[in-house]
């Protein structure tokens, strides 16, 4: 069934005039002011993200792991909270050692990633002094150890990581770190464990 339309009511001349006379004169509105905007989305600091992005990038690409460090060099670093006569003690070897990793014959990327497993595991096991040996890297064709400034960048960038130290001559010498670990808290959740 179609719906009909309400019949249009039909307004004589005398009502029209009299609805003027009782209105009186009128005057056209003013339109109404636009609707306000939406505000507009905070900008995206696009740039910025890309600038990071292409830093992780290098971090991660072939260059970061072309620098060396001299075979003899000795290598020593204690964060700012760990005080200097911890770092003496892990660097005559005072610490009870409980776990150790051999670098030798590995890669960079390779390397890179054994040493981000092992510290997470030794922590998960409750060891504080751990051992790396990455070698002197006496046979590198630039003459020095690429795995050695690898382990020292890494070690220095951990927030797990409190000191670490070249090893004494019977534990390895310059071509080993012996490195201290922060303690793992309860309810830590560590990288590849959960």
């Amino acid at each position: 069934m179609a719906k009909r339309k309400p019949p249009v009511p039909v307004v004589s001349e005398d009502d029209a005039a009299l609805f003027r006379e009782a209105i009186g004169e009128v005057r056209p509105l003013d339109p109404p002011p636009p609707a306000p905007e939406k505000p507009r989305p905070a900008p995206v600091p696009r740039m910025r993200a890309l600038d990071e992005a292409e830093a992780l990038a290098q971090s991660r690409g072939a260059g970061w792991f072309e620098a060396t460090i001299e075979a003899a060099e000795a290598l020593a670093y204690r964060r700012d909270e760990v005080p200097e006569k911890v770092l003496k003690a892990l660097k005559r070897g005072q610490y009870s050692v409980g776990g150790e990793l051999d670098l030798h014959q590995m890669r960079a990327p390779e390397a890179e990633r054994w040493l981000r497993e092992f510290l997470a595991e030794s922590r998960l096991g409750g060891h504080a002094c751990v051992r790396i040996i990455h070698g002197k890297g006496l046979r590198a064709a630039a003459g020095g150890s690429v795995l050695k400034a690898l382990v020292d960048r890494m070690l220095r960038q951990r927030a797990d990581v409190l000191a670490f130290a070249s090893a004494p001559e019977a534990m390895g010498g310059t071509g080993a770190v012996l490195v201290l670990l922060a303690r793992k808290r309860p309810g830590e959740q560590l990288p590849g464990t959960g």
